[in-house]
Protein backbone atom coordinates (compact mmCIF):
# COMPACT_ATOMS: atom_id res chain seq x y z
CA UNK A 1 0.00 0.00 0.00
CA UNK A 2 1.18 3.22 -0.80
CA UNK A 3 2.26 6.02 1.64
CA UNK A 4 -0.26 8.50 1.55
CA UNK A 5 0.61 11.97 3.13
CA UNK A 6 -1.23 15.39 3.25
CA UNK A 7 0.11 18.18 2.00
CA UNK A 8 -1.05 22.23 2.30
CA UNK A 9 -0.45 24.08 -0.87
CA UNK A 10 -0.53 27.91 -1.52
CA UNK A 11 0.54 30.45 0.68
CA UNK A 12 1.21 34.24 -0.76
CA UNK A 13 2.76 37.13 0.94
CA UNK A 14 3.15 41.16 0.33
CA UNK A 15 5.26 43.72 1.75
CA UNK A 16 4.40 47.26 0.83
CA UNK A 17 4.68 50.67 2.35
CA UNK A 18 5.81 49.30 5.87
CA UNK A 19 2.64 46.32 5.93
CA UNK A 20 3.28 42.90 5.49
CA UNK A 21 0.12 40.49 3.94
CA UNK A 22 0.49 36.80 3.97
CA UNK A 23 -2.58 34.66 2.67
CA UNK A 24 -3.12 30.62 2.34
CA UNK A 25 -5.61 29.36 0.41
CA UNK A 26 -6.90 26.97 3.04
CA UNK A 27 -6.67 23.75 0.83
CA UNK A 28 -5.33 20.71 1.92
CA UNK A 29 -4.25 17.72 -0.49
CA UNK A 30 -4.55 14.36 0.33
CA UNK A 31 -1.96 11.96 -1.88
CA UNK A 32 -1.02 14.25 -5.61
CA UNK A 33 -4.51 16.18 -6.26
CA UNK A 34 -7.95 15.65 -3.88
CA UNK A 35 -8.36 18.04 -2.03
CA UNK A 36 -9.19 16.71 1.46
CA UNK A 37 -10.10 19.85 3.18
CA UNK A 38 -10.39 23.75 1.78
CA UNK A 39 -10.23 25.70 5.12
CA UNK A 40 -6.65 24.73 6.84
CA UNK A 41 -5.23 27.79 8.68
CA UNK A 42 -1.55 27.95 7.16
CA UNK A 43 -0.86 31.63 8.29
CA UNK A 44 -0.31 32.38 11.54
CA UNK A 45 1.31 34.84 14.14
CA UNK A 46 4.16 33.53 16.64
CA UNK A 47 6.44 35.00 18.84
CA UNK A 48 3.81 37.25 20.93
CA UNK A 49 2.33 38.49 17.46
CA UNK A 50 5.61 40.05 16.04
CA UNK A 51 5.90 37.64 13.35
CA UNK A 52 3.57 36.54 10.69
CA UNK A 53 4.64 32.61 9.13
CA UNK A 54 2.79 31.04 6.38
CA UNK A 55 3.58 27.23 5.48
CA UNK A 56 3.26 24.92 2.58
CA UNK A 57 4.12 21.32 2.34
CA UNK A 58 3.62 18.31 4.12
CA UNK A 59 1.40 19.89 7.56
CA UNK A 60 3.37 18.08 10.37
CA UNK A 61 6.69 19.16 8.83
CA UNK A 62 5.31 22.41 8.47
CA UNK A 63 3.89 22.38 12.10
CA UNK A 64 7.46 20.79 13.06
CA UNK A 65 9.44 24.02 11.14
CA UNK A 66 6.87 26.56 13.07
CA UNK A 67 8.03 25.54 16.34
CA UNK A 68 11.58 25.22 15.41
CA UNK A 69 11.56 28.39 13.83
CA UNK A 70 9.53 30.06 17.23
CA UNK A 71 12.37 28.33 19.37
CA UNK A 72 14.78 30.06 17.34
CA UNK A 73 13.41 33.30 17.80
CA UNK A 74 12.98 33.10 21.67
CA UNK A 75 17.08 32.35 21.18
CA UNK A 76 17.88 35.19 19.27
CA UNK A 77 15.32 37.54 21.12
CA UNK A 78 12.98 38.14 17.78
CA UNK A 79 15.73 38.76 15.20
CA UNK A 80 13.81 36.97 12.38
CA UNK A 81 16.93 36.71 10.23
CA UNK A 82 19.39 35.35 12.52
CA UNK A 83 16.47 33.26 13.32
CA UNK A 84 15.59 32.36 9.74
CA UNK A 85 19.68 31.18 9.04
CA UNK A 86 20.12 29.18 12.25
CA UNK A 87 16.63 27.29 11.45
CA UNK A 88 17.81 26.78 8.08
CA UNK A 89 21.85 25.29 9.11
CA UNK A 90 19.93 22.95 11.86
CA UNK A 91 17.47 21.87 9.04
CA UNK A 92 20.18 20.97 7.39
CA UNK A 93 22.41 19.04 9.91
CA UNK A 94 19.67 17.71 11.35
CA UNK A 95 19.34 13.92 10.23
CA UNK A 96 15.88 14.26 11.23
CA UNK A 97 15.33 17.42 10.14
CA UNK A 98 16.87 16.98 6.17
CA UNK A 99 13.95 15.01 5.29
CA UNK A 100 11.28 17.90 6.22
CA UNK A 101 9.01 18.72 3.16
CA UNK A 102 7.94 21.70 3.61
CA UNK A 103 8.39 25.79 2.69
CA UNK A 104 8.03 28.64 5.27
CA UNK A 105 7.20 32.53 4.45
CA UNK A 106 8.28 34.49 7.51
CA UNK A 107 7.55 38.10 7.83
CA UNK A 108 8.16 40.83 10.37
CA UNK A 109 8.12 44.73 10.75
CA UNK A 110 11.46 44.46 8.93
CA UNK A 111 12.10 41.64 6.79
CA UNK A 112 10.41 39.42 4.46
CA UNK A 113 11.88 35.66 4.00
CA UNK A 114 11.69 32.42 2.56
CA UNK A 115 12.99 29.28 4.64
CA UNK A 116 13.29 26.22 1.72
CA UNK A 117 13.23 22.84 2.38
CA UNK A 118 16.54 22.39 1.06
CA UNK A 119 18.12 24.92 3.76
CA UNK A 120 17.92 28.29 1.66
CA UNK A 121 16.99 31.59 3.12
CA UNK A 122 15.96 34.35 0.59
CA UNK A 123 14.82 37.29 0.52
CA UNK A 124 12.44 38.64 -2.22
CA UNK A 125 13.45 41.25 -4.79
CA UNK A 126 10.39 43.03 -5.00
CA UNK A 127 8.55 42.80 -1.99
CA UNK A 128 6.44 39.19 -2.86
CA UNK A 129 7.06 35.70 -2.90
CA UNK A 130 4.89 32.79 -2.86
CA UNK A 131 5.15 28.61 -2.01
CA UNK A 132 3.76 25.88 -2.65
CA UNK A 133 1.98 24.30 -6.10
CA UNK A 134 0.43 27.45 -6.79
CA UNK A 135 3.52 29.27 -5.83
CA UNK A 136 4.67 30.30 -9.13
CA UNK A 137 1.71 31.53 -10.70
CA UNK A 138 0.78 33.39 -7.92
CA UNK A 139 4.13 34.84 -7.27
CA UNK A 140 4.02 36.14 -10.91
CA UNK A 141 0.09 37.30 -10.52
CA UNK A 142 1.38 39.69 -7.18
CA UNK A 143 3.97 41.03 -8.78
CA UNK A 144 2.18 41.91 -12.18
CA UNK A 145 -0.93 43.51 -9.75
CA UNK A 146 1.25 45.49 -7.49
CA UNK A 147 3.65 46.67 -9.53
CA UNK A 148 0.94 48.01 -12.13
CA UNK A 149 -1.44 49.01 -9.35
CA UNK A 150 1.25 50.97 -7.20
CA UNK A 151 0.50 54.43 -8.71
CA UNK A 152 -2.77 54.15 -9.27
CA UNK A 153 -4.01 52.46 -5.76
CA UNK A 154 -2.77 53.76 -2.14
CA UNK A 155 -1.45 50.57 -1.15
CA UNK A 156 -0.34 52.30 2.08
CA UNK A 157 -3.02 50.90 4.61
CA UNK A 158 -3.78 46.97 5.43
CA UNK A 159 -7.01 46.55 4.60
CA UNK A 160 -5.97 47.46 0.62
CA UNK A 161 -3.22 45.32 0.51
CA UNK A 162 -5.37 42.39 2.24
CA UNK A 163 -8.07 43.15 -0.63
CA UNK A 164 -5.23 43.12 -3.27
CA UNK A 165 -3.70 39.80 -2.10
CA UNK A 166 -7.82 37.97 -1.90
CA UNK A 167 -7.83 39.40 -5.98
CA UNK A 168 -4.62 37.44 -6.37
CA UNK A 169 -5.93 34.41 -5.29
CA UNK A 170 -9.52 34.64 -6.29
CA UNK A 171 -7.46 35.03 -10.02
CA UNK A 172 -6.20 31.37 -10.14
CA UNK A 173 -7.95 28.80 -11.37
CA UNK A 174 -6.35 25.87 -9.12
CA UNK A 175 -6.63 27.89 -6.08
CA UNK A 176 -9.95 28.30 -4.31
CA UNK A 177 -9.23 31.64 -2.70
CA UNK A 178 -7.50 33.01 0.52
CA UNK A 179 -8.89 31.66 3.28
CA UNK A 180 -6.90 33.67 5.87
CA UNK A 181 -4.96 36.73 5.90
CA UNK A 182 -2.59 38.28 8.37
CA UNK A 183 -1.61 41.74 7.85
CA UNK A 184 0.99 43.45 10.39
Amino acid sequence: MSNIEFHGTTICAVKRHGQTAIAGDGQVTLGESVVFKSTAVKVRRIYNGNVIIGFAGTVSDAFSLCERLEAMLGKYAGNLERSCVELAEQWRKDQVGRKLEAMLICADKNSLLIVSGSGEVMTPDDGVCAIGSGGRFLNATATAFFASSCPTINLSNSFTISLGVKFIFSLLVFNSFATNVIVG
